[in-house]
């Protein structure tokens, strides 16, 4: 015998047949109050219907150059179809679907230059990199029952972007072939890093080691806003004796120590008050992520904390970035899974950590953050 159905089943059952009732729909639309809300989540599935495009509206502002051509203006539809090989017609019409994201703005009569986001996103090649990377999610993204019913190892475009570049990961940036890699890496950390800086307080002092920090971009940026503390960074052996010169260079050598080693089969460097993992656990399944948690804690000494910043799941603002974007992306990427940070801390607690807190960042859309202690 079925078990009655819970007040909350109940009660989301009948808002769901009152929401899709046409009467319903018509009277909301003629009250003044109910209407404002009405328009708002109308206007709210239209984006969702539509975003695709407004994405392909900005690759296609990135891609073609239409972003630095911009920046020189005014320019006019003719002078943009020039450039970028379109037709006056195509080229008015990129330019005002551009317009209508405040990527571009009409400044005199076909007379074009940057909009307001147009400005900022120009000026960001990290940004237009991670815009220029996300074709191969759209590509797996396609048939998206496909791709979710098919088995996590099969090869996607992205499983395969990120299987080359791993090959990458260690090597300094000699030409086009590992540019997007960098820039992409650059600027996600570079993103994190200034969520997690305005967030969490240093131990001016202190000691911080960033695990699979790749390049360093993390804690380049910690280190300049704590230029006493000694920094640390541990990742496979080609990836850290690439990023010690530059790293040095930015840091100062006498504060750096790079570590190599890989997190899975090395114990983690000891001595360190704070250890960072910066979108490094959502990148894994559940049994490799514990096995992580549990090296990390087994080289902090009591006191030491470990902090985990990443984009999260079930963040209030921020639920569509979550299981929306990331939930997919990591399906197609074949590991990992975006995590709340109430399962995080299950998972810090199973692997001997004694208490958890969660950080309060300004831009959770950006990353969340979670301490650890020891």
């Amino acid at each position: 015998m079925m078990a009655e159905p819970s007040f909350k089943v109940r009660w989301i059952a009948r808002r769901n047949a009152i929401f899709a009732s046409s009467r319903f729909q018509y009277w909301a639309a003629r009250i003044p109050f109910i209407r404002s809300v009405a328009r708002t989540r109308a206007t709210q599935m239209f984006d969702h219907l539509v975003g695709f495009s407004y994405s392909q509206v900005l690759r296609a502002a990135v891609e073609s150059g239409l972003l630095d051509l911009l920046a020189k203006g005014p320019v006019s539809a003719g002078e943009v179809a020039q450039d970028i090989d379109l037709s006056e017609d195509a080229a008015m019409r990129l330019l005002k679907a551009a317009r209508a994201l405040d990527l571009a703005e009409e400044a005199q009569s076909d007379g074009w230059m940057l909009g307001q986001q147009g400005a900022v996103l120009q000026a960001d090649p990290g940004t237009q990199a991670m815009i220029r990377h996300h074709r191969l999610l759209y590509s797996d993204l396609a048939d998206p029952i496909d791709l979710l019913r098919r088995n996590r190892k099969e090869p996607t475009a992205l499983s395969h972007y990120w299987s080359y570049a791993g090959a990458l990961h260690g090597a300094a940036e000699r030409g086009a072939e590992t540019q997007e890699y960098s820039e992409l890496m650059a600027a996600s950390q570079r993103f994190v890093a200034d969520e997690v800086i305005g967030a969490f307080r240093f131990p001016k002092q202190g000691s911080l080691l960033d695990v699979g920090g790749g390049h360093g971009e993390f804690i380049r940026r910690v280190g300049a806003a704590y230029p006493h503390i000694r920094l640390g960074l541990f990742d496979l052996p080609e990836v850290a004796e690439a990023a010690r010169g530059p790293l040095a260079q930015s840091v100062g050598a006498e504060r750096l120590t790079c570590h190599p080693g890989n997190f899975f089969e090395n114990g983690i460097p000891q001595g360190y008050d704070i250890v960072s993992l910066i979108r490094i656990l959502h990148d894994h399944d559940d049994e490799p992520a514990m096995a992580l948690l549990r090296n990390i804690r087994a080289s902090l000494s009591p006191g030491g904390r470990l902090l985990i910043a990443e984009p999260m799941a079930g963040i209030p603002g921020a639920l569509a970035m979550g299981d929306a974007f990331f939930g997919l992306y990591l399906w197609a990427m074949g590991s990992g899974r975006p995590r709340s940070p109430d399962e995080v801390a299950r998972m810090l607690r199973a692997a001997g950590f004694s208490r958890t807190r969660v950080v309060p960042t300004a831009q959770p859309v950006i990353a969340s953050c979670i301490v650890a202690h020891a």
